[in-house]
């Protein structure tokens, strides 16, 4: 039988969160506020830090940090998937409904799964941070991290992480960080 790690108090995941379909419903500032409103509504419940976030229009990434040996990260994120659903039902494209959908009763809001990843080490760390701050630039939606209003890299900014021109040039990434 198979041992699975667990993971330490304090582990730090990097997550990747799609729409169903790949759908362009993110992007916009209603659709973010709400996102916003649930992840501080979940964070007040549940012992986590979001160290990095970026909102695209069709996913998310981020960085979150567990504490107090608070590992339900899936059931956090179902919550959040599941509310923002229901709060954005009437504002967000109809897609075909799946017969595969019908039975597990899911919307057609969000991918089944997410992808997640726990970092490893501060090297892990910095390149899955500097990956979702650049990812924006990456998907060619602005020439710099700097011009995305809906990225935490601002935070990082105002606290001396980065300088406001950083990623202004194309930045090397190790290959295997991130997931889309």
């Amino acid at each position: 039988m198979s041992e699975y790690r667990r993971s330490r108090e304090g582990s730090a995941y990097f997550f990747t969160v799609v729409t169903c379909q790949r759908e362009h419903f993110l992007g916009s500032a209603e659709s973010v506020n709400t996102f916003e409103e649930i992840l501080n509504e979940v964070k007040l419940r549940h012992s986590f830090e979001v160290e990095a976030c970026v909102i695209l229009p069709d996913h998310i990434h981020a960085i979150w940090r567990l504490f107090d040996g608070d590992v339900t990260y899936s059931m956090l994120w179902g919550y959040i998937k599941k509310e923002f659903s229901k709060r954005m039902k009437d504002k967000l494209p109809v897609s075909v409904q799946t017969s595969s959908r019908l039975r597990h009763r899911e919307s057609m809001v969000w991918q089944r799964r997410f992808w997640e990843h726990q970092i490893r080490d501060e090297k892990d760390f910095q390149a899955h941070f500097d990956y979702i701050h650049f990812n924006p630039v990456k998907h060619g939606l602005v020439h710099k991290p700097d011009d995305w209003q809906f990225s935490t890299f601002h935070k990082h900014v105002d606290s001396g992480i980065y300088s406001k021109d950083w990623g202004s040039v194309p930045v090397e990434f190790n290959e295997g960080v991130g997931r889309e």
